[in-house]
């Protein structure tokens, strides 16, 4: 019998719904988990929008956008706060603007509180979460070959980078691709490149590998990095393939997921993601937002269905489920399936 060291997924990891109302309000998650987000990133469901990301190691008002390359903007009417259940906001229309609808998600890492790392060849500033294998770091390139600590104590499953002081693509490391020439662009909808040497021999337990490219490592551009780490009954980071059948191949997790992101890689296609709350906790769900475009949300059409112990596929689609297709996905728990005593955890 195997076991997870999170019964509740909620204090780590939570999505929510809300208005906008052109005018400043604060959004809470729900449940009785109190959770303070340390990454906070909305989407406009229903109008064409960019997405906002935020983070506690860059601070407040300082926003990203997953959907293309450009660099950090500090405005005072985005993001204000974030607080013990939730996030505030001001009147920015991407975030608030009124009678529009949104969704927003949080992930929680170390409260807020820093600390510098030295572990690698250049110098980070990190909050690690090693109970829920996450970690912001924070660092300068030097326009050489480096290494970064990430705080996490383990080998990252998943890194995804983004400069901020320039107009760069956003860079996603996965270890399972099994060496540090390929990686994957969050911004686009492109297949896996191959770049030699990219991640200069990747990422071990204490540090990932950079080269001097300017989306991960160019002189005196500053970057934020996410750092993940498959956590049994709470998160995994895997691959599948598809068989191009209504009846989709399914996909162990160990937990029924509250939220999905899935991409191909052997073939351009979007960064689909899936979450409990846009969907009502309903099967099938059908209820899509892509990462890498400002669109607005694509709904009602049934894809696939979240289990107890993972997810299973319902079509036969190019960015799901194409026969042979190479697929990543990023998945987070509403239940783990696994317990921390003689008890199966099994989802509500």
């Amino acid at each position: 019998m195997a076991y997870t060291t999170i019964t509740d997924p909620s204090a780590y990891f939570q999505s929510l719904l809300y208005t906008g109302n052109s005018s400043t309000q604060s959004v809470t998650f729900d449940g009785n988990s109190n959770l303070q987000p340390d990454w906070v990133w909305t989407k406009c469901r229903s109008n064409t929008s960019d997405h906002f990301l935020f983070d506690t190691n860059r601070g407040v008002h300082k926003n990203i956008h997953s959907n293309d390359t450009a660099a950090e903007v500090d405005n005072s009417n985005s993001l204000t706060s974030f607080d013990s259940d939730g996030f505030s906001m001001g009147n920015v229309g991407g975030m608030n603007f009124n009678s529009q609808t949104y969704v927003g998600w949080g992930w929680k890492a170390n409260g807020g509180t820093t600390a510098s790392n030295t572990d690698g060849t250049i110098t980070s500033t990190i909050q690690a979460n090693t109970t829920a294998g996450f970690s912001i770091v924070t660092y300068t390139g030097t326009g050489s070959a480096a290494t970064i600590g990430h705080g996490l104590g383990v080998t990252p499953d998943i890194i995804i980078i983004k400069t901020r002081s320039n107009a760069v693509d956003w860079q996603v490391y996965l270890n399972l691709f099994g060496n540090d020439d390929e990686g994957l662009f969050l911004n686009t909808d492109s297949a896996k490149f191959s770049s030699t040497n990219y991640w200069n021999n990747g990422a071990t337990s204490s540090v990932f590998g950079v080269s001097n490219n300017t989306g991960v490592g160019a002189n005196t551009y500053t970057y934020v990095a996410y750092c993940f780490k498959s956590i049994q009954g709470y998160s995994k980071i895997g691959s599948y393939t598809g068989n191009g059948s209504g009846d989709g191949p399914f996909v162990y997790t160990g937990f029924k997921p509250a939220w999905l992101m899935v991409k191909r890689t052997d073939s351009a296609n979007d960064w689909w993601i899936i979450d409990n709350k846009r969907d009502d906790y309903q099967n099938p769900f059908s209820d899509l937002i892509v990462a890498n475009t400002n669109a607005v949300e694509n709904a009602n059409t049934p894809r696939g269905d979240f289990l107890s112990n993972g997810f299973k596929w319902r079509v036969s689609a190019n960015a799901f489920n194409a026969s042979g297709g190479s697929y990543v996905y990023m998945a987070f728990a509403q239940n783990p399936l696994v317990a921390t005593n003689n008890v199966i955890a099994l989802a509500r």
